[in-house]
């Protein structure tokens, strides 16, 4: 492998190289750059980075560590915006803002980042069995961030705590390469140059966001809010896809890119003139948060016909205040309907992924409020007709407006009764419309309102398992069939991204997480209520009382309470008694791709896990890659689910107490699901049996310890690298657009 070193003529080399250190678009060396990104950036590669040392761009390296955490639940003001590239520019900017180097260019054989390279290799990590207690992986564990002067002291108390932390250290030839760079100071070499073709398209994309109409100017700032978090690319131009991000820039298309640092995307740009940039991506595929979304001609041509051909006028263009912008039923009034809908469903796997793969998505508060796994399907956007459905919105846009954020200590409880009243009073004023649009036959509840994805487009339907502390968004009716299911209107789908990914912030007060919280418990019921109108009258309140059971009874007059209730029946003629089961089967004909053939799972002993639930399965990790060694080189990779059962979803804490065991099951996929592994399991492909027979039989801890010592690669195991390397390999040659570099906090130790 090529090794880093300066000798000889290099020393000219690296003067050169040292120039590029203040810039924000150099990048690491080809030779150290892949082990980065396979042994650093798979624990340091996003907002809960320990320490905020995110190695996932070289400019982060040279940013350094700060001690505050990103993700702190119990922040009771307003944190500073720490986001790379975006809030400060140079090392000494950053480090006016608390971060602290772990490079040192005047002593580089002292850098922070080498010592620690260093103690791994003095005291490498006992291997055998599970890693003593000493060792501390939970979640929200308290961090060792380490300044230069404070390193001698980290070592002597915690001696193999080297890096990469609870993990073996690196090769011979990998501790070189890396040393030796560090110790040259750590220079970056220039990122890629932009192609012409790519640059070309940048032009063109960047033309059309840039329009100066009223029509274009509101099209592109919908657009922009809905797509901030993707990474773009060009479809029609060959070769490698090169990412970009769209933001808002104080510079016109031609000169370099100026970001406008706002906290949200919706937030005011400040005064003057702006314009919509592509700035390319300048950090590495990180796969829990990579979002690829596709711009060609046929896209151009679509939201042509969506947005600019459309018969409307637009009269004005909405303010950044807070009442105006935060509300996108009022920001975008003068948007069709129909328009703002089919730009979300053509792409609605990467509008839900926005709530997955978002900042949001991080930790049980974040998440406890959907269950482990449920598939979603959408309300036709002809279904009712858009004028009527316009119409409706623009009376109800009060009550559909959304948190905005503060500044205050504490969840106000005027402020949440003001919430849920308006929730209430939209659900009747639904009800009320729905009944209306029945009785004149323009909405009987049939499964022609069901979103066929316009005959050929796969995302139709999708499934969402939540891995306890994160969460996955699939295209296709994933696993058996879940506990509940969501059916997404306009409304709903805008106001899950308003409220989850543009509204969201990450840095903000404990006031602002629990409001996001909660109010997504009213999005979560009406999600499960309009699904549950497609079933019979009768059966309706009994489904929705499995769904909640033990839930306080104000909780469920939001899913079907009194004066929110759809008293008209489904038009659907149902011949069994199990009419959700019977729902799916007669959908699932009708939407392109709900058989997700891509995690089929053909091998009858992997499959009959699919049929295990129960007390035993509360021993399974959340995610747990899976290869299976043929005996002619042709390995088979799965994943595994755990999913947990709970009573109810309806409360913010006490979640151990909904815990009903007893239900929990597995799904297994061909292939990858999860950015987070908490385990890898490696064994040749006669062991098959034995390892479902395994854990069809756990009962105790022990009994996984010795599932995971017969079948599985403990983060202490010599080949645990191999085996990583291998599954990342994997992933990019199955899935080269949606793969990125797996994050291995939340790798256990048992």
């Amino acid at each position: 492998m090529p090794i880093f070193r300066l000798t000889g003529p290099a020393t000219l080399v690296l003067a050169l190289l040292c120039v590029l250190r203040a810039s924000a678009d150099a990048d690491y060396p080809p030779a150290v750059k892949p082990i980065v990104e396979r042994r650093c950036m798979v624990c340091h590669g996003c907002y809960d980075a320990p320490c905020q040392l995110k190695l996932d761009a070289w400019a982060g390296l040279q940013r350094g560590a700060n001690k505050d955490k990103v993700y702190d639940g119990t922040r009771l003001l307003t944190a500073n915006l720490t986001r790379l590239f975006v809030d400060a520019q140079t090392p000494q900017q950053w480090h006016d803002k608390g971060f602290y180097p772990v490079i040192a260019p005047e002593n580089p054989a002292q850098s922070t980042l080498l010592r620690m390279l260093e103690l791994k290799q003095q005291h490498p990590l006992p291997d055998g069995a599970q890693l003593p207690d000493s060792f501390d992986f939970a979640l929200n564990r308290d961090q060792q961030c380490v300044r230069a002067d404070e390193f001698d002291t980290f070592a002597t108390d915690y001696p193999l705590w080297g890096m990469p932390y609870g993990f073996p250290g690196l090769n011979g030839d990998e501790y070189r390469t890396l040393g030796d760079w560090v110790r040259a100071g750590a220079p970056g070499v220039p990122g890629p140059v932009t192609d012409a073709a790519t640059r070309a398209a940048v032009d063109r994309w960047e033309a059309f966001f840039n329009g100066d109409s009223l029509k274009q100017q509101l099209m592109s700032r919908y657009i922009y809010e809905h797509l901030f978090i993707g990474a773009l690319y060009f479809a029609d131009v060959d070769g490698q896809p090169r990412y970009f991000n769209l933001v808002r820039s104080r510079t016109p298309p031609g000169a370099p890119v100026a970001v406008i640092a706002t906290r949200r995307p919706y937030d005011a740009p400040g005064s003057g003139s702006f314009y919509y940039r592509l700035q390319p991506l300048r950090t590495s595929v990180i796969d829990k948060r990579h979002m690829p979304y596709a711009l060609d001609a046929a896209r151009m041509q679509r939201w042509q016909s969506l947005f600019l051909d459309a018969d409307y006028s637009v009269t004005r263009l909405p303010g950044y205040e807070p009442e105006v912008a935060a509300n996108p039923f009022v920001a975008f009034r003068e948007l069709p309907v129909y328009s703002r809908y089919q730009f979300m469903l053509d792409e609605a796997h990467f509008t839900i992924t926005g709530f997955i793969k978002g900042p949001v998505c991080r930790g049980q508060v974040a998440l406890n409020v959907i269950d482990d796994h449920f598939w979603v399907v959408f309300s036709t956007p002809h279904s009712p007709e858009p004028d009527e459905t316009a119409k409706f919105l623009a009376r109800e846009s009060d009550n559909l407006r959304l948190p905005r954020g503060g500044s205050g200590l504490l969840v106000s409880l005027v402020q949440w009764r003001s919430y849920a009243r308006g929730q209430l009073q939209f659900l009747k004023a639904k009800s009320a419309a729905i009944k209306k649009w029945v009785q004149s036959d323009v909405a009987r509840i049939t499964l022609d309102k069901i979103w066929d994805g316009d005959g050929h487009n796969d995302n139709a339907a999708l499934t969402v398992f939540r891995h306890n502390d994160s969460a996955s968004v699939v295209k296709g009716l994933v696993g058996q069939q879940p506990k509940t299911a969501w059916v997404i209107s306009y409304s709903l789908l805008e106001r899950i991204h308003y409220l989850l990914v543009a509204g969201f912030d990450v840095y903000g007060d404990v006031s602002h997480q629990l409001e996001t919280r909660l109010y997504m418990d009213f999005l979560r019921m009406e999600g499960e209520r309009n699904f549950l109108t497609f079933l019979p009258r009768a059966t309706r309140l009994e489904l929705r009382d499995f769904w909640y059971r033990d839930a306080d009874e104000h909780v469920k007059k939001y899913v079907l309470g009194k004066g929110t209730q759809f008293n008209y029946d489904s038009a659907i003629e149902y011949r069994t008694d199990d009419p959700m089961r019977e729902f799916f089967q007669r959908l699932q004909p009708r939407l392109p791709g709900a058989d997700a053939p891509r995690y089929r799972v053909d091998e009858p002993e992997l499959a009959r896990l699919h049929s295990l639930s129960g007390e035993a399965l509360r021993l399974m990790p959340e995610v747990a890659f899976v290869d299976v060694l043929g005996a002619r080189g042709e390995d088979r990779v799965f994943s595994i689910l755990h999913n947990s059962a709970f009573s109810n979803n309806a409360q913010l804490f006490r979640e151990a107490q909904r815990r009903i065991p007893q239900e929990d099951t597995l799904t297994v996929v061909k292939g990858f699901i999860g950015s987070y592994p908490n385990q890898f399991f490696q064994f040749p492909e006669r062991d098959l049996p034995g390892f479902v027979a395994a854990i069809a039989a756990l009962r105790t801890e022990r009994d996984y310890a010795a599932l995971v010592s017969r079948y599985g690669v403990r983060r202490n195991a010599p080949w645990f690298w191999k085996v990583s390397d291998k599954f990342h390999r994997n992933y990019a040659q199955e899935q080269p657009l949606e793969a990125g570099l797996f994050d291995l906090n939340r790798y256990e130790n048992r």
